[in-house]
């Protein structure tokens, strides 16, 4: 009887639909119809995403990079991998990842969040994770847990809880879709003067590329003069003219995830502003910055369900 009902709740918590947690008028994100959204799977990714045994030498999570405090950012300019290999570019934010069709900086092919887990995990150019090569030793590792044991099999009951890095991928791209953030004075339209005259500022001089809901067209743009040690899309089209393009950021929370720039190399968001080729005055500027201070969501990085989980199965 105790195993039947322990089935019971497990198929009720995974049919219980997700319910996203969106204002009127904002669509669901488009989710890939082999990995559906459930409490379950959420719950599963959040844990990964915290646990340092997907890097080879365990001292290496996902949440290293990514801090909710700068809105998954880390405030660093580049962040090295866990053998000191020093990292290429600035740790972009999850804000409402999933709605974002291009993935990372420079790299278009890269669509879906369950491909992109792959990089940090078992990528090489630069290495971060480092476990290239030890493709088995993250289910073994997660195997010997049995909390993990339980989670994977309330996540995933067709496959009767199989651990490997299929599913791992799934979980930690189910958790990162949860990341919504839609909750900011410009979302509420309680903007300060100041702040209102910086909307107008940014739709005269920013909009064009950091457009939309995200603010970003999610296009390639070149900005910075070229670093022929990171080429940007040019190293996935092989095209001269993608020379030095990167992906347009998006900009909700954009004040707390500095340094800005695909290289962090911009200190302050007013040095990222004036390096743009774009002509404001020093009163327009700072309009605008009051404007970008209000894309914060305090909701978002101060939300628990974001948080590292201090008692996953229920205990400490």
């Amino acid at each position: 009887m105790a195993l039947a009902l322990s089935a019971l709740i497990l198929t009720a918590a995974v049919a219980a639909p997700w319910a996203w947690p969106l204002p009127a008028g904002v669509a669901a994100p488009v989710v890939p119809a082999d990995n559906p959204m459930s409490a379950t799977k959420v719950a599963l990714g959040r844990r990964l995403f915290y646990d340092a045994d997907l890097s080879i030498d365990g001292t290496m999570s996902c949440a290293s990079c990514h801090e909710q405090k700068h809105a998954f950012t880390d405030g660093n300019t580049t962040r090295p991998g866990v053998h000191g290999d020093a990292g290429r570019r600035n740790v972009p934010g999850l804000a409402n990842v999933a709605w974002l069709p291009a993935l990372t900086a420079a790299n278009p092919r890269v669509t879906t969040l369950e491909a992109q887990a792959a990089i940090p995990i078992f990528g090489l150019t630069p290495i971060e994770m480092g476990m290239h090569g030890s493709e088995q030793e993250i289910p073994r590792r997660l195997s010997r847990d049995a909390c993990y044991r339980r989670q994977f099999r309330a996540a995933f009951p067709d496959g009767r809880g199989r651990i490997d890095m299929t599913s791992v991928a799934m979980a930690l791209a189910s958790f990162e879709r949860s990341m919504v953030s839609f909750d900011t004075p410009a979302d509420r339209g309680t903007l300060s003067p100041e702040a209102s005259a910086g909307k107008a500022a940014f739709g005269r001089a920013c909009a064009s590329c950091h457009a939309g809901l995200q603010f970003t067209d999610s296009r390639f743009h070149a900005i910075l003069p070229v670093n022929a040690a990171d080429r940007g899309l040019a190293e996935a089209t092989e095209k001269a003219e993608d020379e030095g393009r990167f992906r347009t950021p998006p900009l909700r929370n954009v004040a707390v995830t500095g340094p800005w720039f695909h290289d962090g190399s911009a200190r302050t968001l007013r040095e990222a502003i004036t390096r743009h080729p774009i002509t404001l005055d020093a009163p327009a500027t700072d309009q605008l910055l009051a404007y970008l201070e209000a894309l914060t969501d305090r909701g978002f990085i101060e939300n628990p369900a974001f948080a590292y989980p201090d008692r996953p199965c229920g205990k400490d």
